[in-house]
């Protein structure tokens, strides 16, 4: 067996956006860096903050060298497409709403290769991790709103008049395809799975200086191109069981083309889900809440709350136990 193939951990790379605080410190007891800490980048092959690997004998290599050694042992067959641009198909983040952060739209893949010089959309979901009294999201749209109401609403300052808000709660998953209008309010700290893309338009954001003491520059022409004016009033994803025995409840909290996402619930010490990483799709565990073992080859890896690791795809079976009661999420293509 090929010794480099193993469950593999990443030293963070954080983000000091003007919307963060302390929160991923204080409520998540993450070590972070003095000062405003807005995100916190777990598994990242984004050429401009790529996460190093902290564990085994590829320690000290970045997320993208790793790709170019292991290629599709590493993503899997159906990756292909992405391994051929060269890009690792998932960004894995926490963010700290500290703050109210601006609302945005994602292109898709098709608009971003023809407008953002052959950039991908972006995709994403979200896991709600905690949740201030009241907190909630702008999610989608209030019925009736068109591409013209929207632009008043903006030029007006009254976003909220046309925007739809959703509130939130520790556990919530909420799923945001390409043209949903959104923002993550304040009082919010969640788990972020995404398309391996950068690619925002910002509409609007509260009127605020960035760091710099000007305003952040908006995208509303190419927003009002790429928005979705039929998602209305959506909600938080519905969870759908899977599988549930003595031992753990499965369920699906997100399905789309570019990943799905499973939570795992481990009601009781040493339960355990066995696995296959069959060349298919890698897989990215992480523990929210909780303590768990990832057990390969007969050696564990710990990974206690919160925290990720990337099982390569062609790293064979593998298991997961809780040394705690806990709750996982499961990522995979």
């Amino acid at each position: 067996m090929n010794k480099i193939i193993y469950p593999l951990t990443f030293f963070p790379v954080f983000r000091d956006y003007i919307w963060g605080g302390r929160n991923l410190e204080t409520k998540l007891r993450r070590v972070i860096p003095p000062g405003i800490i807005a995100e916190s980048w777990d598994i990242s092959g984004r050429p401009s903050s790529p996460t190093t690997v902290n564990n085994g004998p590829l320690a000290g290599q970045t997320l993208p060298q790793i790709l170019d050694l292991l290629g599709v042992d590493l993503v899997g067959s159906r990756s292909r497409a992405m391994l051929e641009r060269g890009k690792f198909p998932l960004l894995i983040k926490l963010l700290d709403a500290n703050k109210r952060l601006s609302v945005q739209v994602h292109p898709n893949d098709d608009y971003a290769n023809k407008h953002e010089n052959g950039e991908l959309g972006k995709t994403e979901m979200w896991y709600i991790l905690h949740a201030e009294p009241g907190a909630c999201l702008i999610y989608g749209l209030k019925p009736g709103v068109t591409p013209a109401s929207f632009r008043q609403s903006l030029e007006a300052g009254a976003l909220e008049s046309c925007s739809h808000q959703l509130p939130v709660k520790a556990g919530d998953a909420v799923f945001i395809p390409s043209g949903s209008v959104h923002a993550i309010m304040e009082g919010i700290l969640l788990a972020e799975i995404q398309q391996n893309s950068d690619t925002t338009y910002r509409v609007y954001d509260w009127n605020r200086p960035g760091a710099d003491g000007k305003p952040r520059p908006l995208h509303i022409d190419k927003a009002i191109d790429v928005i979705n004016f039929d998602q209305i009033e959506p909600g938080a994803y519905v969870p759908e069981l899977l599988e549930e025995n003595d031992d753990f409840k499965r369920e699906r909290i997100t399905a789309c083309p570019y990943f799905n996402v499973e939570r795992i619930s481990f009601q009781r010490t040493n339960g355990a889900f066995k696995g296959m990483c069959d060349g298919n799709t890698f897989e990215i565990w992480g523990t929210m809440s909780g303590h768990s073992q990832v057990i390969w080859a007969g050696q564990p890896l710990d990974l206690p709350a919160i925290q990720f690791t990337l099982l390569p795809a062609t790293l064979g079976k593998f298991e997961i136990r809780a040394t705690t009661p806990a709750t996982l999420l499961r990522v995979y293509v």
